[in-house]
């Protein structure tokens, strides 16, 4: 996907929002910010710590990464807890 294709897709999301599928298949929408919690450490975060996602971000290779204290950090390293 070339940068100008992908900017395009782009402007009809929003950072501030992101769709889920809970475990029991509910299709769920999050709005920014939301609290996850970390797996592993990663960087300065400590596992198990709860952090607040501030925004939502895509890379150009089309990877989550969320942003947290202005930091982006891939999805894969959190966990989303959804009361």
């Amino acid at each position: 996907m070339s940068d100008k294709e992908l900017a395009e897709l782009l402007k009809y999301s929003s950072s501030k929002e992101l769709y889920v599928v809970t475990w029991n298949n509910l299709f769920r929408l999050l709005f920014c910010p939301f609290e996850v919690t970390v797996v592993h450490n990663i960087g300065l975060l400590k596992s198990g710590q709860k952090v607040v996602v501030e925004d939502v971000k895509v890379t150009c290779d089309l990877q989550t990464v969320y942003v947290i204290k202005s930091v982006a950090y891939y999805y894969y390293h959190f966990e989303i807890e959804i009361g």
